[in-house]
């Protein structure tokens, strides 16, 4: 993931009427901050510091800056002194990248001993701050606000959430989705309005035929199939069959066929996500199923049977996830199991779940699938491991799309799974299953979901927050006739504002 070179930008606003010394010092104190930010080293990315803003004029030609700048995903802005702001109008009119407010002040304390005018006409961010928030939302502008000493890693923390957040705003912003093949037939809640996606998010979603893939296959080197094998010796615990001299070793063979010409593909057209479907195969020998996983474990999105806003997301959430413990992968809810003391959930896919949530080396095997008549596939098969962890869907309303959370807590499998030959992890779903899936099927929530163990609830309500979609989270505080009550008071909030698509 190429995030190097990808910035955010400081902007600090002020106006003349403190005279030149007083703004000189204000450039300094931002300065100061900025570097102070970055030596911390809990930001994703390169803050820069740029020059003081005091007139209507200076602000609008920053906002076009940054708007204009494909490097600049994001402004974080603050008002060192006071700054009126009827000068933001215009800028904040024709900003298109996400804005955070930083409400701070350069000194932690107040110095009682010497605190004087000329003080507190340098450090007016308590009221100042105030006067740019009410424009932003006078002009109903989307932003994070984060309150605290710049010094503070509470602070840190969520500029650094909101920076990760940014980056993958600006990747979902230039993204490319490949369907090979369409919809999963007769699937509802895997289609959605495309254009409307593009509309709100950018994300450019076009179909291809499974040909795109086998006539590649057919020019592929017998070197680089020798080395993509090689591999797969050393990466993972192959199965008998699958080793060299194997009944099935053939499938293996097949399948690095499959993933030099997909990776081929997809790296030709600048595509970062992509979808299959077993309905949809063509030519192919078998459903991808190693090719999948080991594409998502680099970074590519993912979703099955034709889900392209799954597919997207994934990508999406991976890029905010670039470098965090945890892993991301799409995810479906599978099965129950259901006891007197408490009911679990068992995640899972015919094959496609990502190794980076492996908790330990995966297992290279070839099993009968049972639908889409190909050969067998060849898949990874893993448990993942116990801790904190949240599956998200992203569904298309008709009207608007809807951001759908619920925080859950992955627990160490049970018992082993000898028979089971496909990648999983068993969670508890806060607060119960029963009010989760309650809530979930109340809110239309899909059967595919991103799962990850590298991300919090705050950086998706960041997302929603920076497109202006709806988002409802499923956590240890829901009841479900409080959530009722939001899905109708929601129904007329984007009836009555029109958001969405």
């Amino acid at each position: 993931m190429k995030i190097s070179s990808k910035e955010i930008w400081f902007v600090t606003g002020s106006q003349h009427l403190y005279g030149p010394e007083t703004l000189k010092q204000v450039a300094d104190n931002s300065k100061s901050i900025v570097d102070g930010l970055n030596g911390a080293g809990k930001l994703p990315l390169n803050l820069v510091f740029k020059p003081i803003v005091t007139t209507p004029q200076e602000i609008t030609a920053l906002c076009r800056e940054a708007s204009n700048d494909p490097n600049c995903i994001g402004i974080v802005a603050w008002m060192h002194t006071f700054s009126p702001a009827k000068m933001w109008i215009a800028g904040l009119t024709v900003l298109s990248k996400p804005l955070c407010h930083l409400h701070t002040q350069f000194n932690a304390e107040i110095p009682w001993d010497s605190i004087d005018m000329d003080f507190m006409n340098l450090n007016q961010s308590a009221h100042g701050d105030r006067e740019f928030g009410f424009m932003m939302s006078r002009m109903r502008k989307k932003r994070k606000v984060v309150v605290g000493h710049w010094k503070d890693e509470r602070v840190q923390n969520k500029l650094a959430i909101w920076s990760r957040v940014a980056l993958g705003v600006d990747e979902l912003k230039n993204m490319k989705v490949a369907r090979f093949g369409d919809n999963m037939r007769e699937v509802a809640v895997t289609e959605g309005d495309k254009v409307a996606a593009q509309m709100r998010f950018g994300v450019a979603v076009n179909g291809y035929d499974s040909s795109d893939i086998t006539n590649i296959i057919d020019t592929l080197d017998q070197k680089a199939i020798d080395q993509m094998l090689e591999e797969y010796e050393a990466s993972y615990t192959l199965s008998a069959s699958l080793q060299k001299g194997g009944a099935q070793r053939q499938s293996l063979v097949d399948s690095a066929k499959i993933e030099l010409a997909l990776r081929s593909f997809l790296e030709e057209g600048g595509f970062k996500a992509f979808t299959d479907t077993f309905e949809n195969l063509g030519a192919l020998k078998q459903l991808p199923g190693l090719a999948v996983q080991r594409l998502m474990a680099d970074g590519y999105g993912f979703g099955g049977e034709g889900d392209w806003k799954t597919s997207a997301l994934t990508r999406t959430m991976k890029v905010m996830a670039e470098g965090l413990e945890g892993g991301t992968s799409f995810m479906e809810d599978y099965t129950y199991h259901f006891t007197p003391q408490k009911d679990y959930v068992l995640g899972s896919h015919m094959l496609e779940i990502c190794p980076s949530i492996a908790s330990a080396k995966p297992s290279c095997e070839v099993h009968p699938l049972g639908i889409g008549g190909k050969e067998d596939p060849v898949r990874l098969v893993f448990d993942s491991p116990a801790g904190d962890a949240l599956n998200a869907s992203l569904i298309d309303m008709g009207n608007r799309f809807r951001l759908i959370v619920n925080e859950v807590e992955a627990v160490e499998p049970m018992a082993n799974l000898p028979k089971l030959p496909v990648a999983r992890v068993l969670w508890d779903a806060k607060p119960n299953l029963d009010i989760a899936a309650t809530a979930w099927i109340h809110a239309g929530g899909a059967h595919h979901t991103v799962y990850t163990q590298a991300l919090t609830t705050e950086y998706l309500e960041d997302f929603a927050d920076i497109y202006g979609i709806e988002l409802l989270v499923i956590d240890e505080d829901t009841k479900i006739r409080s959530f009722k009550d939001q899905l109708h008071a929601n129904e007329a909030y984007y009836h009555l504002f029109q958001h969405g698509m």
